[in-house]
């Protein structure tokens, strides 16, 4: 049996240093989330993230099905949006439709009903909130947060959970 070709050497140790570069790069970015993203006895802490915001995951909930989303905390939002596609993925009702002023001007949207569920044991049944068609990620806006205790300063959110929130 001939060795095998010098070529096919090279390429498998090249395939398995990009490999095990891919694995570490993946364990960095799981430690930055779990880092930025704190529950102690009833408080929160959100690290802000590399890109300058305040990241909450949570979970939204349709008659379609649910999936895990990460909100971006927008306290300058006055309700809860996401983009129309994942309103559509997951059968949300459309109880109306909303012109609404973002960064990049008035767009048309539509009212939908979810359920919320925010890592921390926030919740909120039948959310009205805006879907929209350009929208890249999810917000969470005052209509959520108004309702909570919080405070923000030198890089980290503290939210006080709500009574009988499982951390």
């Amino acid at each position: 049996m001939k060795d095998i070709p010098g070529w096919l050497k090279h390429s498998t140790v090249w395939l398995l240093l990009a490999l095990g570069l891919f694995l570490a790069v993946q364990a960095w970015l799981a430690n930055q989330r779990a880092t930025r993203f704190v529950i102690k006895p009833g408080l929160l802490e959100l690290q802000r993230s590399g890109d300058g915001h305040y990241h909450w995951p949570g979970r939204l909930t349709g008659p379609d099905g649910s999936k895990a989303v990460d909100f971006l905390v927008d306290t300058g939002a006055t309700g809860t949006a996401l983009p129309l596609s994942l309103a559509q993925a997951l059968g949300l009702p459309v109880v109306g439709s909303v012109q609404s002023s973002t960064a990049g001007g008035v767009v048309q949207g539509q009212v939908v009903l979810a359920d919320l569920v925010l890592d921390g044991g926030v919740r909120a049944e039948r959310l009205r909130l805006t879907a929209l068609p350009n929208l890249s990620a999810p917000l969470l806006g005052m209509d959520v947060l108004g309702r909570l205790r919080w405070e923000q300063g030198q890089g980290v959110m503290k939210i006080r959970l709500p009574e009988g929130a499982a951390p």
